[in-house]
């Protein structure tokens, strides 16, 4: 019970910090579902969700850092 009430505050907390339209009861009930699934899971099954979502983050990363650079314009002659 209190891991359900402390992962709920600590999802809540990640929402208000979060723009992409995630609000604190959506964080609050991620955080709880997060501490349930903790809890059920085997160590090699948590390790292979840190990596893939460490994977995943980086493939956003570069996604949105080739899509964010400026195109390259030479100097008009005009």
């Amino acid at each position: 019970m209190i891991g359900k009430i402390i992962g709920g505050l600590i999802g809540a907390r990640m929402a208000e910090r979060q723009s992409g339209g995630l609000n604190r009861p959506g964080g609050a009930l991620l955080g709880v579902g997060a501490a349930t699934l903790a809890r059920r899971m085997s160590l090699p099954a948590m390790l292979a969700v840190v990596a893939g979502g460490y994977v995943v983050k980086r493939y956003m990363d570069k996604r949105e850092q080739r899509t964010s650079k400026p195109p390259k314009v030479g100097p008009s002659a005009a």
